[in-house]
């Protein structure tokens, strides 16, 4: 375990939390073997960040709340900001960010982010409870961004690896406006054949594919005859898979919310994806990540 990190195991898992971020930094099995990307720094040095309280890039990187405009970083600020560690257990933790003066003053919102994590048998359940603890209205969008080894460490080769959707996925894909971090306008035909998609590096050298019809709310990662990876996600309408062409590892992003359209000049509560939580209120994000034996 690195310096820092958080350790929860059990007999089939161990994993290791960065309280910066509340980040999962590390998904072993019992041999040892890692499912999460290697975070080569040549290619991505992150491995899960959390994506609150934007999704992708803003336009100009600033938003308009009414007659005030603020200035926030792709993705927003709770992956560079350090949580607090209020539970620790043998096989969970549960980790804190609260608004304080430094976030207030790029979003002024009384928000409290909670991270819980649980091994449970052969998986990983993660819940993400963002609450609303002020006196109006809070827009948010919010998103996961895990970094999953590609390929898996079970001994198939990279180009045997295949994304195996819940449901057939023939809704068209958006794209990255080139140069502008910004969802780009139309669409493009899907890659999925069915409910298979064989991933390949050129994909994503315009960067993500990004799914905001999506039908399934969980797949499989992983090659035929292998132990692969189970993933849901059944509270994020949108999909995203990005790659650094060349690096050993596939982001699987669960979204509930994401970039602003190129063009887009409205206020947040307008911005698509946006959520809107009402004095006291909450709302979970789920992601369980599951090893899946070989049929």
């Amino acid at each position: 375990m690195t310096s820092g990190l958080i350790a929860i195991a059990n007999e089939f898992l161990e994993a290791d939390i960065a309280p910066l971020g509340a980040e999962l930094f590390s998904l072993r099995d019992a041999a040892g073997r890692e499912m999460m990307t290697d975070a080569d720094p040549r290619w991505w040095t992150g491995r899960a960040p959390l994506l609150f309280p934007i999704v992708g890039r803003l336009a100009g990187d600033r938003y308009r709340l009414g007659a005030a405009e603020y200035a926030l970083p792709q993705h927003g600020f709770a992956r560079r900001r350090e949580f607090a560690l209020i539970d620790k257990q043998p096989s969970r933790a549960r980790f804190r960010l609260e608004a304080d003066a430094e976030t207030r003053a790029v979003y002024p919102f009384a928000f409290e982010l909670i991270v819980d994590f649980a091994l449970e048998g052969a998986a990983l359940a993660i819940c993400v409870t963002v609450a609303n603890r002020g006196d109006e209205d809070m827009p948010f969008s919010f998103g996961f961004h895990p970094a999953f080894a590609w390929p898996l460490p079970f001994g198939a080769r990279a180009d045997a690896h295949r994304i195996r959707f819940d449901t057939d996925e023939p809704a068209p894909v958006r794209r990255v406006a080139p140069g502008t971090g910004l969802i780009g306008p139309g669409t493009e035909p899907s890659p999925v054949s069915g409910r298979e998609l064989a991933p390949a590096s050129g994909m994503f050298e315009r960067d993500a594919l990004i799914w905001d019809r999506l039908a399934s709310r969980g797949l499989s990662w992983g090659a035929d005859g292998t132990p692969g990876l189970r993933i849901e996600y059944p509270d994020t309408p949108w999909l995203a898979l990005w790659q650094k062409p060349g690096a050993h590892y596939l982001c699987i992003e669960p979204w509930a919310g994401m970039a602003d359209p190129l063009g887009f000049t409205g206020e947040i509560w307008e911005k698509p994806g946006i959520m809107r939580l009402r004095p006291a209120q909450q709302r979970q994000f789920r992601l369980r990540i599951a090893i899946a034996l070989a049929p």
